[in-house]
C-alpha cells in the first residue's frame, strides 16, 4: 500500500466517524423525542479531529489544522465538563 494511500484512508475514517456521530445523535434523540447528545457523540468527535488533524498536518493545510485543533479543545471540554458534573452528582448522592 502506497504511503498516501494510507493517509487517504486516514482522513476517510476520521470522515467516517464525524458521520457516525451525527447518526447516534440522530438515534438517540429519536428514541427520547428530544434533542440529546450522547457521551458518544463527543468520543467519536474528539476521535475524529484527531484523525482529520493528522490528515490536515500530512497534507499541510493550516485552515484545516487549524480547525480541527479548535475542534479538539472543545469535544475535550465538553467531556470535562461531563465528568465533573457525574463527579458532582455522586458526590451530592452520597451525602
Amino acid at each position: 500500500m502506497k504511503f498516501e494511500t494510507l493517509w487517504l484512508l486516514v482522513g476517510f475514517a476520521g470522515q467516517t466517524l464525524f458521520f457516525l456521530r451525527f447518526l447516534i445523535q440522530w438515534i438517540v434523540s429519536e428514541k427520547q423525542k428530544k434533542s440529546v447528545i450522547p457521551l458518544g457523540f463527543w468520543y467519536l468527535s474528539i476521535t475524529g479531529a484527531l484523525l482529520l488533524l493528522s490528515y490536515a498536518v500530512w497534507r499541510k493545510d493550516p485552515v484545516f489544522i487549524l480547525g480541527q485543533s479548535c475542534g479538539i479543545l472543545v469535544y475535550s471540554r465538553n467531556l470535562i465538563l461531563i465528568k465533573r458534573q457525574k463527579q458532582s452528582s455522586c458526590w451530592e448522592e452520597s451525602l
